[in-house]
């Protein structure tokens, strides 16, 4: 009796699941990550007794904008299409007479029956589809809730501390990769994966992934005060510090990082502002005003001492003696220091021509290497100047020569000719051109 009942539930089976399906997801919810695929039937389907988890070959699968369908076969991704449109899975494992040639398709039917029949008339696979969520998963809300250390560089007085700041925000976030999201998160869920699942995890790894990405802001030179208009640089440094944490494992992406306050101890603050004042005194002129300002702001109190004006303009004069310093020599400090050289956009000094090449020594160089002598003598060995070489004539064959006959080819010195009218050089008397004598 039992192989009879394996025998038609393996027949009664096959028979069954030879319809083709239709899946499809209505509009994924914005606190749905990833919901399993619903398979189309109505009161006028005659696909109501196919068996769960099977896809016949030649089913179609809708995907719509904003969606990435993936289908699993025996626990293993077999398909993934991020396309809105229509798929068509003609590569399953589950033969369909209604898909193909029938020549083909009837000997493949009856091997899966009696595949079947081995296992008691169950089908021996599984088939999934899931549809992932890949739009922008807004409204994550962060706050910090313990101070969050801060570098401070301000290049322009030499400023480099850390303080701790508390800011408070929005980001939000995508799957990028529907595959590891699937392999390593959800996995072959029943209904639908939600997003609080898994946010109470993914905001604390983004809080202690601040601190990092904080420090490549302030490399950077941008204030803490400023992070609201650098959200751009701050998404960029929260993905490059938790690539491994979120991409790598998880496929997921930071898109984008609001921040709404951002907040310093009242103790770092002070301490910046005056160290900010300080480092103004710097510059002898700056100095100078301030002296100046608290000089008056004195002479104005020494004018309405109780005690009377005299004796409050006496303290002033023993203050300004102890100073050691007054306006006057702070100024003219001033003015004797090169203007301050400010940073160019960007952080980076103004650039500097490139210094003028060496000059070549003056005067002449001696045999024995000696240069720049300016005497007649030389300045290492001491030897005398040599004699400018005597000016020489050239001979018709190359030569130079400085006697009255050519060293190379025994020719005299052609003797002085004189330049006649037209412009001829001549050696006689008269001119080998025009024919005119000699002036």
């Amino acid at each position: 009796m039992g192989l009879i009942k394996a025998g038609i539930g393996a027949l009664g089976g096959v028979m069954a699941d030879q319809w083709k399906e239709y899946f499809y997801c209505e509009a994924i919810d914005k606190d749905i990550l990833a919901v399993k695929g619903q398979k189309r039937t109505s009161a006028r389907s005659s696909n109501t007794k196919g068996s769960d988890n099977i896809i016949s070959s030649g089913s179609v699968i809708a995907v719509a904008d904003g969606q990435c369908m993936i289908i699993v076969e025996q626990g293993k991704v077999a398909e993934l299409c991020a396309e809105p449109g229509e798929f068509v899975y003609d590569s399953s494992t589950e033969p369909s007479i209604f898909n193909g040639s029938l020549s083909q398709s009837i000997p493949a039917v009856f091997k899966n029956i009696g595949k079947r029949f081995t296992f008691g008339g169950e089908p021996p696979k599984d088939q999934r589809v899931y549809y992932f969520n890949t739009k922008e998963l807004v409204d994550n809300r962060f706050g910090t809730t313990n101070p969050v250390p801060f570098r401070v560089v301000d290049r322009n007085i030499g400023l480099d501390i850390d303080i701790a700041i508390r800011c408070n925000g929005v980001y939000s976030y995508k799957i990028a990769d529907p595959i590891l999201f699937y392999t390593n998160v959800c996995g072959n869920v029943a209904e639908a994966y939600n997003r609080e699942q898994i946010d109470a995890q993914l905001k604390s790894e983004f809080l202690t992934a601040l601190q990092p990405a904080f420090a490549k802001i302030s490399e950077m030179g941008i204030r803490y005060s400023a992070l609201p208009g650098h959200t751009m640089e701050l998404s960029d440094a929260m993905n490059e510090v938790l690539t491994k944490k979120w991409s790598e494992l998880r496929g997921l992406a930071i898109v984008s990082v609001g921040v709404n306050t951002v907040n310093a101890s009242k103790e770092d603050e002070d301490l910046i502002k005056q160290l900010q004042k300080s480092a103004v005194m710097r510059d002898p002129t700056m100095a100078a005003a301030t002296l100046v300002g608290a000089q008056s702001d004195a002479m104005r109190a020494a004018a309405s001492n109780q005690g009377g004006a005299m004796m409050g303009f006496m303290g002033l004069g023993m203050a300004q003696q102890a100073g050691g310093m007054n306006a006057q020599n702070l100024f003219a400090m001033g003015q004797q220091q090169p203007p301050p050289q400010y940073p160019q956009q960007g952080g980076y000094p103004p650039q500097q021509p490139p210094p003028p090449p060496p000059a070549a020594p003056s005067g002449w160089q001696c045999a024995c290497g000696q240069a720049g002598n300016t005497g007649k003598f030389c300045m290492g060995c001491g030897q005398p100047q040599p004699a400018p070489a005597p000016a020489g004539w050239q001979c018709a064959c190359g030569a130079v020569n400085q006697g009255k006959f050519c060293a190379e080819c025994g020719k005299p010195q052609p003797a002085p000719g004189w330049q006649c009218a037209c412009g001829a050089v001549n050696q006689g008397r008269f001119c080998a051109e025009c024919g005119k004598p000699q002036a």
